[in-house]
């Protein structure tokens, strides 16, 4: 198969306050999605980085008492080290205020925009969430308060700048409809195509300067108003590739590209599937390809979130546990189409009864074996009794993952692990051994290396260093192997999943303010309570 260009990006978040788990889950997949595609030989680019221009970064800057360039350096910081944390393969990170590709990329963008008469002046009035930097109309609202933030919007009026994302719907419906920009799972592409049919309305791209408290870029001509913190956002997709200078990056990854991928939560799917699509078309640039929509991860039922203050320090779980067992858990338990709630204990249990048990106990007892019965050196063997099933895994993983389906893409592994395992207790080599059939004995431990092997390659994109700890126990792909080690010990005592007492206290500096249960269940919100996030503005502008 020809090799594929692949530009794959994350969201950028703010950075009003330090990562949580939430943020975990994104760059996670989006890190496996790159992985498991260079593995296959594609050429792959990963994006990621942080959202700086916003007004509620300087509010929280306000409220530490900080500047708010400080404030947003300091954080930034602890983003970019995620990378080291959960062992991620980003190839740039890109800081909206600081980076010098950014701005000239957003003057271009705008400029192109207005070349082509899509952005007014008018006057607007709504009501906005700073949590969310969104406008919201009163029949979004839930008792009055922002549906994501539980805090209630404040009525803003202001003379700025518009785009004309009225003239898009049709143009945006047939992308989506035609396959030419693919969002999953489908029933986000449903819930995006019935919003453009109710009719896409004019929104606002610009604050006052005042509004902004001096924060963030000001639009091309007009230095009494700074660009809306989404629309500069947005533009780091292609800032990062040197849009603004029109450099050989945006050619080879974005014009040039075969996937143009997006991996984002489902909060903000209206600004990446209605706005930034339009944006695009409106400058004469071609529009992402594929759209990957994440649910959210809950603790006791509520969404993870800075502003609700009951974060998941993901550095420090990772430090607690392991990079490996917590991206596990974000792969192997949560939902492609509800939300999952998160316990320590939930990923103890996972990360033992998969990695420590099934997978580990298989790499371990067969290396013991292969020392035991045959001095350290791998028989040599043909086709094996899991032959078949080892040359299906790598197609059922890229189906799966073509998907966008991270549960059965590593569960398909599993079941390859749960079937060696199976041979083993068929087979009892230890019996072969006894009874000198040293023939079946070469083949099922030939079939049995093979297998540990083939499912080291297969999980290298989600748990690369446990993977690799597998390889290397394996010899490397040679005939030798090295004595047996445990390649993931156990996270939990040996009676269940319950942590020790100086495992919770530690993960207690990770979760602040939250009790931990391993009793709650999964939130139960999937495809038929989604919705679209509201629209940044959708106040009452005029026409021009």
């Amino acid at each position: 198969m020809r090799r594929k260009r692949i530009y794959l990006t994350t969201a950028i978040p703010y950075v009003n306050a330090e990562p949580h788990l939430g943020h975990a889950l994104e760059l996670v997949q989006a890190d496996s999605l790159a992985r498991q595609r260079r593995l296959r030989g594609d050429e792959v680019r990963l994006l990621t980085g942080t959202d700086d221009n916003s007004l509620k970064n300087v509010l929280a800057a306000e409220a530490a008492g900080v500047a708010t360039a400080e404030l947003v350096k300091r954080n930034a910081a602890r983003f970019a080290d995620l990378q080291r944390s959960l062992q991620l393969t980003f190839d740039d990170f890109i800081r909206t205020s600081t980076d010098p590709r950014h701005q000239p990329a957003v003057d271009r963008l705008w400029r192109a925009c207005e070349a082509a008469g899509d952005l007014y002046r008018s006057v607007y009035e709504g009501l906005y969430c700073v949590g969310c930097e969104q406008f919201y109309e009163p029949d979004e609202l839930v008792a009055g308060l922002c549906p994501e933030h539980e805090t209630a919007p404040e009525r803003v009026a202001e003379e700025n700048w518009f785009f004309r994302l009225s003239r898009y719907g049709d143009r945006l419906a047939d992308l989506i409809t035609g396959g030419r920009l693919r969002i999953l799972p489908e029933f986000h592409a449903r819930d995006v195509l019935r919003f453009i049919g109710l009719g896409l309305r004019d929104f606002s791209v610009s604050r006052s300067r005042e509004r902004a408290r001096g924060w963030g870029m000001s639009v091309p001509g007009d230095p009494t108003q700074v660009i809306y913190v989404w629309w500069d956002a947005l533009g780091n997709y292609i800032s990062a590739l040197d849009y603004g200078t029109d450099g050989q990056a945006y050619r080879r990854w974005w014009l040039e590209a075969d996937e143009r991928v997006h991996v984002i939560g489902k909060g903000i799917l209206r600004f990446h599937a209605v706005y930034w699509p339009a944006m695009l078309l409106s400058a004469g640039e071609p529009p992402p390809t594929s759209i990957l929509v994440h649910e959210y991860l809950t603790a006791n039922g509520r969404r993870l979130s800075k502003s609700l203050g009951n974060t998941i320090d993901p550095a420090a779980t990772a430090e607690l546990f392991g990079a490996d067992a917590v991206r596990w858990w974000l792969l192997r338990e949560v939902q492609p189409a509800a939300d999952t709630d998160f316990t320590s204990e939930r990923l103890v249990a996972c990360a033992d009864a998969d990695l420590a048990n099934a997978l580990g106990n298989l790499v371990n007892r067969t290396v013991t074996m292969v020392h035991g019965y045959r001095g350290g050196r791998v028989p040599a063997g043909g086709a094996g009794p899991l032959a078949d099933r080892l040359g299906r895994l790598s197609a059922e993983v890229d189906a799966a993952l073509e998907s966008f389906d991270f549960r059965t893409a590593v569960g398909v592994v599993m079941n390859a692990v749960d079937a060696a395992n199976r041979l083993v207790n068929r087979t009892r080599p230890w019996e072969l051994a006894r009874t000198g059939r040293s023939a079946e004995l070469e083949a099922v431990l030939a079939a049995l290396v093979d297998a540990c092997r083939t499912v080291a390659c297969e999980l290298s994109p989600f748990v690369p260093g446990l993977a690799g700890r597998i390889a290397h126990q394996l010899g490397d792909g040679g005939v030798e192997l090295p004595q047996a080690e445990a390649v993931f010990p156990r996270l939990g005592p040996a009676h269940g999943g319950e942590l020790h007492g100086p495992q919770q206290a530690r993960l207690a500096t990770a979760m602040p303010g939250k009790a931990q249960s391993s009793s709650g269940s999964p939130s139960k919100t999937g495809p038929e309570g989604s919705r679209l996030a509201p629209s940044p503005a959708r106040g009452s502008a005029s026409t021009a």
